[in-house]
């Protein structure tokens, strides 16, 4: 089971939908903790650690349909539908649960396309891999030795979220996620659609959906809505938490 991070009620009423969170590549549930609580003023709100991330198992399967596995296996464990949200790779996992029957009320997919990418995030791993853990004895060491390799800071910093300093450890099954980069990038060949109502959210600054993709989402997503969020790029939950959570709450309480 995947390591959880519940916030709100433990149980709302029958009209209170759970809404769980999957989190992007290299990221984990607690980066999602500011908006998960201010959503979670009337519901339970769940953000995942997805496997081989934070908290979470470690296994060698990271395609989508393992993502998507997991997260059917949360819904039936919580005994009701839910309302779900998944960023860049949650959001290519999310899609998959949905296309496989997850039961799920609504969906939000943030700033991503069931589409395979032409962009590797394998330098980033390298440039994790190539710190001296061993030697490493601080925060600021570490970000000094990915600086090497990894100019932008804000970048670095939210990869060093998932170090564990103490451990010396990453929080991330780095051989694993570099053996699947070819999976993550890409999109699973899924029959079917998802016919409840899902919106697709992204930021105005970024091209991960562009106008070509919206034929493909709407073939599998007849119901899917578009929203952007301005000034925002590809972190758009980051870079503009407010209206990221003012969308979400909209779409969500419609």
């Amino acid at each position: 089971m995947l390591h959880m991070i519940p916030h709100g009620p433990e149980n709302g009423s029958e009209t209170d939908t759970p809404l769980v969170i999957a989190h992007g590549l290299f990221g984990s549930g607690r980066n999602w903790g500011v908006i998960a609580k201010r959503l979670a003023n009337h519901r339970r709100v769940i953000a995942l650690d997805m496997r081989n991330h934070g908290a979470s198992p470690w296994y060698e399967d990271h395609s989508y349909h393992a993502l998507a596995a997991d997260i059917a296996e949360l819904a039936k464990s919580l005994g009701q539908p839910i309302d779900l949200l998944g960023h860049s790779m949650g959001g290519k996992a999310a899609m998959v649960a949905a296309l496989s029957g997850t039961p799920i009320r609504r969906l939000i997919v943030a700033d991503i396309a069931p589409v395979r990418y032409t962009h590797s995030q394998q330098p980033v791993i390298d440039a994790m891999q190539s710190v001296p853990l061993n030697h490493i004895t601080s925060r600021a060491e570490a970000d000094h030795a990915l600086s090497a390799h990894i100019d932008d800071p804000a970048l670095r910093s939210f990869l060093l979220q998932s170090l564990n300093i103490t451990a010396r450890r990453w929080r991330l099954n780095l051989p694993a996620l570099s053996a699947s980069m070819d999976d993550i990038i890409g999109f699973p060949d899924i029959s079917g659609c998802f016919t409840a109502p899902t919106l697709f959210l992204t930021g105005a600054l970024s091209d991960y959906l562009r106008p070509e993709h919206r034929p493909i989402i709407k073939a599998l997503f007849p119901k899917a809505r578009f929203a952007k969020i301005p000034q925002a790029g590809h972190w758009l939950h980051a870079e503009k938490p407010r209206e990221f959570e003012a969308a979400v709450r909209i779409f969500l309480e419609a």
